[in-house]
């Protein structure tokens, strides 16, 4: 087949085959952005801009895979949209990252790397199919954060507190921590006076623990002169 000139390309009809594909690209970008704007909700590193410009780039690649090599005739479609799947799966691990046994950003991954997938499926005109599993994707994190049971993760944090220097002082704030099913994954330890000692605990929050309420808890106690996270 021959190429196609710019000029061929602004001409009726090839100028409605490329809107066609623009709108598929536009489509792609809305729906990443509505993907994101509920990731942006829970506070997450990759938002509106991350999840857009995935489904956006997806979708543009996908549609140059498939029509951009129309002057060839053993092109294969599905060599790009291949190095698309693994190239999101580099990008996601960045927003990775292990800390005190626990594993963030694992959804917020997924999620991109299922973006991804809702612009290759608009860049290749499945309409129904990446609209769809757009729509799924968002149901389904909307869904697992209303429901108690889902919602319920361990979280980490720091608690840093003053206490009165007394004999086996971090010792019973150590039980009162673990009593709680608290995990304390470190402990650092400053005497500032005579009879105060400051704590810093990273620790480890158990799934469904109301840390307000317990931070309350904690302040509560006479050997505990200040608390705070």
């Amino acid at each position: 087949m021959d190429v196609l000139s710019v000029w061929d390309q602004f001409e009726v009809p090839y100028i409605w085959t490329q809107m066609e594909y623009l709108l598929r690209i536009l489509i792609a970008a809305f729906l990443g952005l509505l993907i994101g704007n509920e990731r942006k909700n829970r506070n997450k590193s990759a938002g509106i801009r991350t999840h857009a410009i995935v489904a956006l780039g997806a979708a543009l690649m996908m549609v140059v895979s498939k029509y951009g090599f129309f002057d060839g005739y053993e092109a294969d479609a599905s060599r790009i949209a291949a190095q698309v799947v693994s190239g999101v799966g580099f990008l996601g691990a960045g927003v990775i990252f292990v800390r005190n046994n626990l594993v963030n950003g694992l959804t917020t991954a997924a999620g991109m790397w299922a973006t991804a997938g809702v612009g290759l499926a608009m860049g290749s005109g499945m309409y129904v199919i990446g609209i769809s599993s757009a729509l799924l994707i968002i149901i389904m994190q909307f869904v697992m954060h209303k429901i108690a049971y889902f919602a319920k993760t361990a979280s980490n944090g720091l608690i840093n507190m003053t206490v009165m220097n007394k004999a086996g002082a971090v010792a019973t704030i150590e039980q009162f921590l673990t009593g709680e099913h608290i995990e304390i994954a470190g402990l650092q330890i400053k005497k500032t006076k005579k009879d105060e000692i400051k704590l810093e605990f990273d620790v480890v929050f158990p799934p469904g623990l109301n840390q307000s309420a317990f931070m309350a808890k904690l302040a509560e106690r006479d050997d505990v002169l200040t608390v705070s996270k």
